[in-house]
């Protein structure tokens, strides 16, 4: 199939490059006015990534949705091509084909059959009834915050608060918890093999497969009625195996955690821009569930989702793409599409109906969602509600956003309050 060319820009806009960069510090602090023009000039384009793969992004909510839900689209990393393998497979092996078989790179039957394994982990059921558990998880940690600001609320609460949710969920005792290195989920963050950091990110990587290793056989030997153990009981009766194990594991503690903390702080800069939408939450707790679903629209840590292949050459509204060239699904940029979301660019902590797509959609929509929302709720409730006069302590320009290629959010986030309540 031939490649088409991109849909021209609208009349006296400046043409898109080709391929977009998705890159650098502007487009990571900011990336929807880029989101904007490439929705303007079309569903579909070829971008490129810091580690040099280009891919084909999706752009505007209705195409979003249809390629979430299009079954041509496998997850599968075998379907990618040479030229997508020369610059993505960063993960070395024997890793990737250790920690790379979980759920978002499975097509069904296999998703179907490792799905089943953790599904009931995260019912609305059982998440609401560990809410008092979360509660005071959430406020164990504000009180260990400073009496009046400031503070970092990442160092200080958010890189904190989802793990130890998280550590409660799936039954990961409190010795091995106390153990978890954050700085190994960044192991998620492409580092090639020339990057002068590919030594500190090989030495995270070994680290991490080890702390699997020692959950595996901790479980083992003290079985549990929680998530980890009948995964490895699974393992154990030969319905998963040692790589679908080590990776279901490595996924829930990198992606089970690390995008919470980071949907905590795009949800606070959010609030903290919009000073009239944050007293509206401090003087009426009760919006918290809807507000949550507008921020995760407005802003979803979630910015894109991974790789999907097509298994030959194939239309993608309007445009050609190749066998096992990687497309991906921009979350972020379909959320703000004017043509589904009125006033997409504002803050409306009333929107209803909000049908975002932050935790995707299909198949893939993600398991813990239930999880995420009622961990966004008790986190933002408990810091507006026990820290008056919350706000930002520096200029929005001073925030650092990380460098993660498919995630939002930022590594420190300083804050001012008038009192610890």
């Amino acid at each position: 199939m031939t490649i088409q060319e991109q849909p021209h820009p609208p009349s006296g806009a400046a043409p898109l490059p080709e391929p977009v960069p998705l890159m650098g510090c502007p487009y990571k602090a900011d990336p929807y006015p880029l989101y904007e023009r490439m929705r303007e000039a079309g569903p579909v384009h070829r971008v490129l990534f810091p580690s040099g793969v280009r891919a084909w992004l999706v752009t505007g909510y209705e195409a979003a949705h249809a390629a979430l839900n299009d079954d041509r689209l496998g997850k599968n990393h075998d379907r990618g091509n040479d030229r997508w393998r020369a610059r993505a497979s960063i993960m070395p092996e024997p890793q990737h084909s250790q920690l790379q078989v979980h759920l978002l790179h499975q097509d069904p039957p296999k998703h179907t059959h490792m799905r089943r394994f953790v599904t009931d982990a995260f019912t609305p059921r059982r998440i609401d009834a560990l809410l008092p558990r979360f509660q005071g998880l959430a406020d164990t940690l504000v009180d260990a915050l400073p009496r009046t600001g400031p503070a970092d609320l990442v160092s200080g609460f958010a890189a904190h608060f989802p793990f130890q949710v998280l550590a409660e969920v799936i039954g990961l005792p409190d010795e091995l918890a106390a153990g978890f290195d954050r700085d190994w989920g960044k192991v998620v963050q492409p580092v090639g093999p020339t990057d002068p950091g590919r030594p500190l990110y090989e030495a995270r990587l070994h680290g991490l497969q080890s702390y699997i290793a020692e959950v595996v056989t901790h479980k083992r030997a003290h079985r549990g009625d929680d998530l980890l153990s009948r995964l490895v009981a699974a393992r154990d009766r030969g319905e998963l195996s040692q790589e679908e194990l080590d990776s279901m594991i490595f996924q829930l503690l990198v992606a089970g955690q690390e995008p919470v903390t980071n949907q905590i702080t795009t949800a606070l800069i959010a609030l903290f821009g919009h000073p009239g939408a944050l007293d509206r939450l401090r003087h009426d707790p009760g919006l918290l569930p809807r507000a949550v679903e507008e921020l995760l629209r407005y802003d979803s840590a979630f910015e894109l989702t991974t790789w999907r292949f097509f298994a030959e050459d194939s239309d993608l509204h309007g445009t050609g793409v190749p066998a096992g060239d990687s497309v991906i699904v921009s979350l972020c940029a379909a959320n703000r599409d004017p043509r589904r979301f009125e006033k997409p660019d504002e803050l409306d902590l009333g929107r209803s109906p909000n049908p975002h797509l932050a935790f995707g959609h299909g198949i893939h929509f993600c398991p813990g969602a239930a999880l995420a929302r009622a961990e966004l709720r008790i986190a933002l409730g408990t810091l507006i509600a026990r820290l008056p006069g919350l706000r930002l302590a520096v200029p929005d320009e001073e925030l650092a956003w990380i460098p993660a290629v498919l995630g939002r959010g930022t590594s420190r986030l300083p804050v001012a309050y008038e009192r610890r309540i």
